[in-house]
């Protein structure tokens, strides 16, 4: 069952709020102050990176109640074709599939959705005010907050939480987890009894991008329909590319 795209909203236009995590132990105002601190610069030093002009390459795996698919693209800013597909399913694209992912391409970017590295807003995402520390050690600080999403409906309020692992050496973030500690209702028919969501970066010469986002989901849609969807893009081959096409 596809949920006409949900799941892709799921990764991509994740705007998110945070309330008091109820998982973290005690630890003292500075450092839970420090860590803070910490988290607005990587979110700054996140901002700053300047994504649009990376080329790269993302292999997608879908898999949707047993039907799996996956395709292998390739992402460059100074291009006249941004974007191109290399394999679709393990095999050569038609000419009628490359038109199809040109076509679906050129609504994203009008959309403003394309490539999971320009869609995550981090500053909208994490609420520094509710993080809490769940651990420090002398590589990596862990900070847990409990999760609001308004487009997965009032249900959701309360439902979701999050965590975060920032990496002390490079001074990024290199994780967020998002999950579901009871079902709920994103829309009219549909159930969610378990969500994961997982985010992961990787800093390339002062730059912060997208390594990997993962998701896997179950529940139930109009009742009878049964939900079980996983799904994986991995970014690699980044390369700077000084001049682009806009």
């Amino acid at each position: 069952m596809r949920m006409y795209g949900w799941k892709k909203y799921c990764l991509l236009i994740l705007c998110l709020g945070a309330t008091k995590s109820t998982f973290a132990r005690e630890f003292t105002v500075e450092e839970l102050a420090l860590s803070k601190e910490k988290i607005l610069s990587a979110i700054v030093k996140f901002e700053k990176t300047k994504r649009k002009h990376w080329s790269y390459v993302v292999t997608r795996y879908e898999n949707e109640e047993g039907d799996i698919t996956s395709s292998i693209e390739q992402y460059s800013p100074s291009n006249n074709t941004a974007w191109q597909l290399k394999k679709i399913n393990g095999e050569q694209p038609t000419t009628k599939q490359v038109k199809k992912f040109a076509k679906q391409k050129q609504k994203q970017a009008s959309t403003k959705t394309q490539a999971g590295n320009t869609s995550l807003k981090l500053r909208k995402l994490i609420n520094q005010e509710s993080l809490s520390l769940v651990s420090i050690d002398d590589k990596r600080i862990v900070m847990g907050f409990n999760v609001r999403v308004k487009k997965f409906g009032k249900d959701a309020m309360d439902k979701l939480q999050g965590q975060l692992t920032y990496q002390l050496d490079a001074k990024f973030i290199e994780q967020i987890s998002i999950w579901n500690n009871a079902s709920f209702s994103p829309m009219l028919t549909a159930n969610i009894t378990d969500l994961a969501l997982t985010f992961t970066f990787v800093e390339i010469n002062g730059a912060v991008l997208t390594k990997e986002n993962k998701m896997s989901m179950k529940g139930s849609f109009a009742y009878f329909t049964e939900i079980n969807e996983t799904s994986l893009d991995s970014f690699s081959d980044y390369q700077y590319q000084e001049k682009i096409i806009d």
